[in-house]
């Protein structure tokens, strides 16, 4: 028998009722902040995410699908290409290659599957899924403005509210400017040269390309040198500073929590200033749902115009499992199943079938070879609220047996008061 993949899986109903319930409560939220949707292929040039990304990264040295597209002829040299590992650098290409700082400032947010090969772990796979935003555009639009910081992450408390995930933390802190950090990863080092020997084999290798990833460690034993280690956060200046303390104002003023963390850093090359993560209880050891930050330069090393931008990405692999608590409440059912019995009774239930859906119900059709005990054991199996019998005398009638299966309340209903009488219970 053949498989999926390791690291990757089917996603089966009645579990994509709540994958569907998700992405719907995004995209009422993401519009009710003026966001719009953009869809960039799945695949790109290798080189973007070596420039994007880092190539000292995680990402790019170790976890990327990475192979060689051979041209017409098999002599042929062809371009490397990478399955996306993340969205902001391919919409970042976009926003260069379609010139959309004529548009003055965007706000864009995608929804899609990524891919890393890196080790599967709860809520973690080769193939996954992001939602993703930006808000980007030429330092006339405002792009730069710490009040842009504050109003996309008010818009991610905002969405987590909606989702009726409680109990979330907001971690927050700023990653500076790239002479903040020329300085500060001179201070790392210097820190890191009498200990080092002492940290895992990824942390040694970090010391060198990119101090900053020692933060990322998760190495339990590393934890009492990183303490000890120099903060970022000494070594701010005063714009970013400023900045910085912006943000926190206008969350404050507008209600939203959060924790200042200087050990706090993003896993990619791109961030400048503000960087946070939002996490959650229900997601164990690995408890981040989301994160994300402030990449002003990253426009620049792709070979763009100046595009001060921030943005963010959510595990939907993780989200979903946040709210799988409440996922009885949000995965939709059958609101009436419909049960023809007898020859010749399918035309007329999938008639009255296509009536109830045009007024917006959840309809499941039966089949006239079910007997009456097998209808009901479908109805049940499908979540149904309701039966409706569809037999030769309901259809003279013009009026159907309709019954609650939770009460086992009957009534006979015409055909013009079913939709109504359907809903009003609902």
């Amino acid at each position: 028998m053949i498989k999926a993949i390791r690291g990757t899986r089917d996603i089966l109903p009645p579990e994509t009722g709540l994958w569907n319930f998700v992405e719907s409560a995004v995209r009422d939220v993401f519009r009710a902040y003026n966001f719009q949707e953009i869809r960039t292929p799945i695949f790109e040039s290798t080189e973007l995410f070596a420039r994007g990304v880092g190539e000292e990264t995680d990402i790019v040295s170790k976890e990327m699908y990475t192979w060689e597209d051979r041209g017409r002829a098999e002599s042929d040299k062809g371009q490397s290409l990478t399955l996306r590992p993340e969205a902001t650098a391919g919409i970042v290409r976009a926003y260069i290659e379609h010139k959309l700082w004529d548009r003055g400032l965007n706000k864009l947010y995608l929804i899609g599957p990524m891919f890393r090969r890196e080790r599967p772990q709860k809520g973690r796979y080769r193939q996954f899924y992001q939602i993703d935003a930006e808000v980007i555009g030429p330092p006339s639009s405002g792009s730069d403005s710490a009040a842009r910081d504050a109003e996309v992450i008010e818009m991610l408390a905002t969405l987590l509210d909606r989702l009726g995930i409680t109990g979330w933390n907001l971690q927050l802190n700023s990653v500076g400017c790239p002479n903040d950090r020329d300085q500060f990863n001179a201070a790392l080092r210097k820190a890191l040269e009498p200990v080092v020997a002492k940290m895992c084999v990824d942390c040694q290798r970090r010391a060198v390309t990119n101090p900053l990833r020692v933060f990322d460690c998760k190495v339990p034993e590393d934890e009492p040198i990183i303490e000890k280690l120099p903060r970022i956060s000494q070594f701010l200046d005063e714009p970013c500073r400023k900045h910085f303390e912006e943000v926190q104002e206008i969350l404050k003023s507008v209600g939203v929590p959060f924790i200042l963390n200087d050990r706090l850093v993003r896993g990619l090359d791109y961030y400048t200033r503000t960087a946070f993560e939002f996490t959650h209880g229900a997601l164990g050891a690995q408890n981040a749902i989301l994160g994300g930050g402030r990449y002003d330069g990253l426009s620049e090393s792709l070979g763009g115009p100046p595009a001060p931008g921030i943005g963010f990405a959510i595990g939907e692999d993780r989200l979903v499992m946040s709210l799988q608590e409440a996922a009885e409440s949000v995965m939709k059912k059958p609101d009436v199943y419909v049960a023809p019995l007898g020859a010749g009774m399918n035309r007329d239930a999938a008639r009255l079938a296509r009536e109830l859906r045009r007024h917006d119900l959840i309809v499941d059709l039966g089949d006239e070879n079910f007997r009456l005990k097998k209808s009901f054991e479908a109805a049940t199996r499908a979540g149904a609220k309701y039966i409706l019998i569809v037999g030769e005398n309901e259809v003279k009638a013009d009026a159907f047996a309709l019954k609650n299966l939770a009460t086992g309340a009957q009534v006979s209903v015409p055909r013009g008061e079913l939709a109504q009488r359907i809903q009003e219970t609902l």
